[in-house]
């Protein structure tokens, strides 16, 4: 089995242990995250900062309480603070859980210059070759 195939199968599994309360609990004991905070009450006091701790559980935070891919990337995107990282991180967790809805993957390279279109397009080649 392609390395790829393997990761996104774990990314896809950590991300459906997350929505189990038992797993999430063990996630908050083995780390130390704090998953018992809303975006709500997370919203007024997050600031920019570049420590896991305190950017990682945000980032699940929002997955958790996201109805779909691009609900959890404005989810991450409204806490504020280091808004770029929360939603890749995010966005990572929820793609797996949700998939990318087709039309906004279209819509995103439609934006990309041409330069990082062609860069996107490689990747891609040479990923599917390896698959």
């Amino acid at each position: 089995m392609p390395f790829l195939m393997i990761r996104n199968d774990i990314t896809k599994v950590t991300a459906d242990a997350i929505v189990n309360p038992a797993n999430r609990q063990y996630v908050e004991q083995t780390f130390g995250y704090d998953l018992s905070r809303t975006c709500d009450e997370i919203r007024p006091y997050y600031c920019h900062v570049e420590i896991c701790q305190q950017t990682v559980p945000e980032a699940i935070i929002a997955f958790l309480e996201s109805t779909g891919f691009e609900d959890a990337l404005r989810n991450a995107v409204s806490l504020g603070g280091d808004s770029d990282t929360l939603a890749c991180i995010t966005g990572g967790i929820a793609e797996a859980f949700y998939g990318m809805p087709q039309e906004l993957r279209a819509e995103t390279l439609k934006r990309l210059p041409e330069d990082l279109r062609a860069a996107y397009e490689l990747f891609r080649q040479n990923l599917e070759r390896r698959m």
